[in-house]
C-alpha cells in the first residue's frame, strides 16, 4: 500500500476585492517575508508589491475580508517549466545550430531571440487552458 504525499502548498494572505458568481478577486500585499521563503523562485506570487488573483469556485467570503490565497508548489514548478526553462532550452538550441553553421556570432544570437517568439505566441493561444491547470483555493 502507497501512502500517500501531502501536496506543499504556498500561502499568501490577501484582502478580497470583489465577489463574482463563480470566482473572488483577491488582492495580495507581499510582505518581506516573501524574501525568506524557500519557494520565491517558483511563486508567481513573489517580486512585485500587489498582486491580483482571481479565484474559480465559490467561497462564503466578503469584499473586505482577509483572506489565505493557497496554491499547490507544484504549480510554480509548471510555471517555471513553461516560463523560463523551455525558452532557455529553445534559445541555447537555436543558437548552437546556427553557430553550427557557421553564422556569425551576433546574426545567430539575435535570431535565436527571435526564435523564442513563435513559442511565446504559442504560449499566448494557449493562455486559457493553461490557467486551467493553475489553480488557486482560498482559506478563510
Amino acid at each position: 500500500m502507497e501512502k500517500s504525499v501531502p501536496a506543499v502548498t504556498i500561502s499568501h494572505s490577501g484582502i478580497v476585492q470583489r465577489v463574482d458568481a463563480g470566482s473572488v478577486i483577491v488582492k495580495i500585499t507581499s510582505a518581506a517575508a516573501c524574501a525568506g521563503c524557500h519557494a520565491e523562485g517558483s511563486c508567481i506570487l513573489s517580486g512585485k508589491e500587489e498582486k491580483v488573483v482571481q479565484i474559480s469556485g465559490g467561497y462564503n467570503v466578503y469584499p473586505g475580508d482577509q483572506v489565505t490565497v493557497l496554491m499547490k508548489q507544484s504549480m510554480g514548478y509548471q510555471a517555471l517549466f513553461l516560463g523560463y526553462l523551455i525558452p532557455l532550452l529553445v534559445l541555447i538550441a537555436v543558437l548552437m545550430l546556427l553557430v553550427s553553421f557557421s553564422i556569425p556570432e551576433l546574426i545567430a544570437g539575435l535570431l535565436s531571440v527571435t526564435a523564442l517568439i513563435p513559442y511565446y505566441i504559442i504560449l499566448y493561444f494557449f493562455r486559457t487552458r493553461i490557467n486551467r491547470k493553475f489553480r488557486f483555493t482560498i482559506k478563510t
